[in-house]
């Protein structure tokens, strides 16, 4: 308490306090000018409050600054809602207490320490922040791990059911999918499986839910989503299919991408009975992922559309079709493994395209705020003096025009004063820095932190592989070429304004409605559609930015309780899905719709040979000298798209053809690898490998 009062005195003070206290120590009444007060209080004061009397005023001189609103608030409080930043304050406490906990051999006893440690983190909230910091600047994969895969621990897991509401009669059952015939590997799937009724009604339903769970591609079970996979299976009623793919870096991309694709090949292959379906019908699908599950299932969707397309440049299409599942629910995803501090001019457009800026604004109004709190700026830049059109224009706009990217000064928003009208044209917010990506502006996020995502990518990549960051859409969704966007399903994004890849969401929202709304122009110039129709973008992306929040929101639904009202969105787009499905198959049911209803690349499928369809790495480096490290240099974004193509209303599907050619421009023997050597360097670091101990990912 001294200490805080004078600050921090020198060790030769410490010396006469400690002195001082031990010559005092002998009399039970204390000092002599101390001791007729003690006696005088004696009779009045219970030892009970001396005791809440004196933690009262150790509180007091601790917190003065803070209860006279002397001091500045504390940013993350300012940050997130009042209930995500209280989730927070406890995760925060049982990561430091695990991580401290960590090293204890016994794992009873380490269970136990656990929540010892914890219990003091709660309380001591400035040593568990200080203990999160230290460790997320040297993490391993050990340290992911244990912080992420601690809600399966006894105590831990006992307290989450005691806190769960009843949501299905029945667990979850374990399951091995069997591979594919063509498949490379063979080794099945493991999956659970998530149905609120026996196995025999099963054979009842024809519709299914796909689930990737996210994990930082390095841990996690369907076992630590129980919470979201219960809701769904029990509010919907449907079978929820959840994969527990293996893990990095024991198993690097592209393992588990192709994991999660071979499954929903068995699932067609097999009609679903591989799950216990009937198999009378073809089942009807729809992929859900959370963080790096996004990643996964629309990765996945990548792969079955670029089959569906016969383009053989990355893997080839089997004989079986596989068919697009219905819908797409993306949660928080992980969208981008290229991770920088600006955004390009093209991302830029997408965010501040007009039909999009009503939808954005609350996003950029918030960055913007954020930074001027951070930095301070005392005056906007010369760009931003410029006047922009009002955004009453904007709420006003009726028709959707053709999209066509702003310039960068046309792409900045008008500032707003507190009370939402536009301001002058005074100094205002140095909004040029609105082009930082979320990544760096949340990078003091208490969940995903830069040190955190630079770790599970290198984890994920690996020490041998060499992805084109630039290039490799099934690594990066974002860059996905427009052809296979103007494909997608309907596709539904959740996550929180305050995320650090919240750019991701709306970036590839907006680059799916752009896709859309050029091929329906298309379509439209063709006559395959009436004249009279018009654009609605709700039609195929609807986004839903929920503020004052960040990243992982659903993995913690009992301590943060508003993220069940979430859950329940998520089921009602499920039903949504389905319910347009059956709408559209009714209406389609004509006697020449049946033969126009699969592309013509899927009815010539079954001519064309069977070939593995796994998608590798091209360059793809290893320990061996005689593999030689190959240099591509594909350009997929361009490459044009070709086929028939036929109008089925809003939501046509059409097949089309890309050609694109890639030339090998060197080759280096791998012994000469130098980048071999410093991704397997920063690799083993974060694996805890020392160096020189000759370990290697597999």
């Amino acid at each position: 308490m001294i200490d805080h009062i004078l600050g921090r005195p020198s060790v030769k003070f410490r010396k006469i306090q400690v002195f001082a206290v031990v010559s005092f120590c002998g009399n039970k009444d204390g000092p002599p000018l101390l001791r007729r007060l003690s006696l005088l209080l004696k009779p009045h004061v219970t030892p009970w409050q001396t005791i809440v009397i004196t933690l009262l005023y150790l509180y007091i001189c601790r917190n003065f600054a803070k209860i006279l609103s002397l001091e500045s608030p504390e940013p993350l409080a300012n940050l997130y809602n009042r209930g995500y930043f209280r989730a927070t304050w406890i995760t925060t406490a049982l990561d430091a207490g695990f991580w401290t906990a960590m090293k204890i051999r016994r794992k009873w006893l380490r269970d136990i320490a656990s929540m010892v440690f914890t219990c003091h983190y709660l309380i001591a909230a400035e040593q568990a922040d200080e203990k999160v910091r230290k460790v997320r600047g040297m993490l391993t994969v050990e340290h992911l791990r244990i912080s992420w895969n601690k809600t399966t621990t006894p105590y831990l897991n006992a307290l989450g059911k005691m806190l769960r509401p009843r949501l299905s009669r029945y667990g979850p059952r374990a399951i091995r999918i069997p591979r594919p015939k063509d498949s490379t590997y063979k080794e099945p799937v493991d999956a659970w499986l998530y149905f609120d009724g026996p196995l025999s009604e099963l054979t009842r339903h024809s519709k299914m839910v796909l689930d990737m769970p996210g994990g930082g591609f390095v841990a996690m079970s369907p076992r630590h989503h129980e919470d979201k996979l219960l809701t769904w299976a029990g509010k919907t009623g449907l079978p929820v299919l959840s994969l527990d793919y293996k893990k990095a870096p024991e198993y690097p991309y592209p393992y588990a991408l192709n994991e999660c694709y071979d499954v929903y090949h068995t699932l067609v292959a097999t009609k679903g009975r591989c799950i216990g379906l009937a198999g009378n019908a073809m089942p009807k699908v729809i992929f859900t992922g959370d963080s790096a599950g996004g990643n996964f299932a629309t990765g996945v969707m990548l792969m079955i559309l670029q089959a569906a397309g016969n383009d053989g440049q990355t893997w080839q299409a089997s004989r079986e079709y596989l068919p697009v599942p219905e819908g797409l629910i993306l949660i928080y995803p992980n969208l981008d493994m290229n991770i920088g501090s600006w955004m390009s001019d093209d991302q830029m457009a997408l965010i501040h395209d007009q039909r999009t800026r009503k939808t954005n604004r609350n996003v950029m109004r918030r960055k913007s705020e954020d930074y001027h709190k951070l930095a301070q700026t005392p005056h906007a830049s010369n760009d931003e003096l410029l006047e922009d059109e009002d955004d009453s224009n904007v709420a006003n706009i009726k028709t959707d025009p053709p999209l066509s990217p702003p310039t960068a000064k046309e792409g900045i928003i008008a500032a707003t004063t507190a009370n939402g009208h536009p301001s002058t044209l005074k100094p205002k917010v140095l909004k040029t820095r609105l082009a930082m990506s979320s990544m760096i502006s949340y990078f003091n996020d208490r969940v995903l932190t830069p040190e955190m995502m630079r770790a599970m990518v290198i984890l994920y990549v690996g020490p041998h592989n060499r992805p084109d960051f630039s290039t490799d859409y099934l690594l990066s969704p974002l860059l996905a070429p427009e052809p296979l966007l103007a494909r997608f399903p309907k596709t539904f994004f959740m996550t929180g304004e305050r995320d650090p890849l919240v750019d991701d969401t709306v970036i590839f929202a907006g680059r799916i409605r752009q896709a859309k709304h050029n091929d329906f122009i298309q379509r439209k110039e063709l006559g395959l559609l009436p004249s009279r129709d018009e654009f609605d973008e709700k039609d195929y992306v609807e986004v839903t930015l929920i503020p004052g929040i960040s990243h992982g929101f659903l993995q913690f639904v009992s301590i943060f309780p508003e993220a069940w009202r979430h859950l329940h969105r998520c089921c009602r787009w499920m039903e949504d899905i389905f319910d347009a499905c059956e709408l559209e198959l009714a209406t389609s049911r004509t006697p020449t719709s049946a033969t126009s209803h699969q592309p013509e690349s899927a009815r010539s499928a079954g001519a064309r040979q069977s070939e593995r369809h796994h998608h590798r790495v091209p360059t793809e480096s290893s320990g061996d000298e005689d593999n030689p490290l190959m240099m591509s240099t594909s350009k997929d974004a361009e490459d044009s798209m070709k086929g028939s193509r036929r109008g089925r209303g809003k939501r046509v599907r059409h097949a089309g053809r890309e050609e694109g050619r890639s030339k090998s421009l060197v080759s280096l023997g791998s012994e000469t690898d130098l980048m071999a050597r410093r991704m397997k360097g920063l690799a083993g670091g974060l694996m805890g490998m020392a160096e020189g101990d000759g370990t290697t990912t597999p």
